[in-house]
């Protein structure tokens, strides 16, 4: 499989990086030794590149991976913290959890962040830049959703990646169209940033489509950056592979099974506190008699059931 350089970071990875949000509680909740016994068959085919975050919890499945294997893979992390002290927490807990004394990709995890990010969240990077000063992170980076913030990061000088979404479609793209998106991505790679790309299949929504969205991203990227596909199982990481090393996948494809992700209110338990509001980075949730969830905008993040309180929301 291809290997991509990031940007300036002098990190090399494949092409194909194993996104682990779906094995996650807030998707299928899969057990540990399930989960990490397919992470591990990923990282024995060859994908040595592996994205996963705090809200995730699914560092210790990429622990549990690696001891299973005995490959290490890149590893790009997140959180979502606004302070030092709390993003301190996170890069200890990160490596506590994946067992790892130092850490390649460390994001600051802010999806529907606006153009104040930085000074929000200046205590945060502060502390994500010193440790990369110390040697225990590689790279310092951003994920993010909106075309304005891409291109605030791509002048930003201590933001060595920037980690944004685009699709075939567009969707979930905020404050602007996916060719305002691609452009903003350009942008970043012309000023010498590292560019790894999120929700190429819109969170499974485009999976129909599986062959056409992979080949848009691909000629898109044209090579120059990798991308994050979630998955669940051994016979999805070997369709993968086998696309990414451009075999015919055609009968994977009518054999493949397509699981919908769908999210349930319970509204009867639904508090309308808004905390699924204010964490949707689709803007697809609003607030009747209950929250409501706009399929046509909904990417199965999950996000917003780990963050309702009243666990009125759950994926079925």
């Amino acid at each position: 499989m291809r290997k991509i350089k990031i940007g300036r970071t002098g990190i090399e990875v494949t092409e194909l990086c194993f996104g682990t949000l779906p094995m996650g509680p807030l998707q299928k909740d899969m057990p540990a030794e399930e989960a990490s016994d397919v992470l591990a068959h990923a990282l024995k085919s060859g994908i040595n590149f592996v994205d996963t975050a705090q809200v995730y919890k699914t560092h210790t499945y990429v622990r549990k991976a690696m001891e299973k294997s005995g490959v290490t893979p890149v590893i790009s992390t997140k959180s979502p913290a606004l302070s030092y002290e709390d993003m301190r927490a996170a890069v200890e807990q990160a490596l506590e959890e994946i067992g790892v004394r130092k850490l390649d990709i460390f994001f600051l995890h802010a999806a529907r962040a606006d153009l104040g990010v930085f000074e929000q969240r200046a205590g945060a990077l502060k502390c994500l830049l010193e440790y990369r000063e110390k040697g225990i992170i590689t790279a310092v980076g951003i994920s993010l959703h909106s075309v304005d913030v891409v291109n605030l990061a791509a002048e930003h000088p201590e933001i060595d990646i920037v980690f944004p979404l685009i699709n075939s479609r567009g969707m979930g793209v905020l404050n602007g169209s996916r060719e305002d998106m691609e452009q903003a991505i350009n942008k970043c790679h012309d000023n010498g940033k590292g560019v790894f790309l999120m929700k190429v299949l819109a969170g499974g929504t485009l999976i129909n489509g599986y062959r056409q969205s992979m080949d848009y991203i691909t000629s898109f990227s044209a090579g120059r950056f990798p991308y994050a596909v979630g998955m669940v199982n051994k016979r999805e990481v070997d369709m993968n592979l086998k696309y990414f090393r451009g075999e015919d996948i055609s009968s994977e494809l009518a054999d493949t099974k397509i699981e919908n992700k769908n999210f349930f209110v319970f509204k009867a338990i639904c508090t309308r506190c808004g905390t699924c509001v204010e964490e949707c980075h689709s803007d697809a949730i609003t607030i009747t008699d209950a929250c409501e969830i706009d399929e046509s905008k909904c990417l199965k993040c999950g996000y917003c059931v780990g963050a309702c309180p009243a666990f009125a929301i759950r994926m079925i």
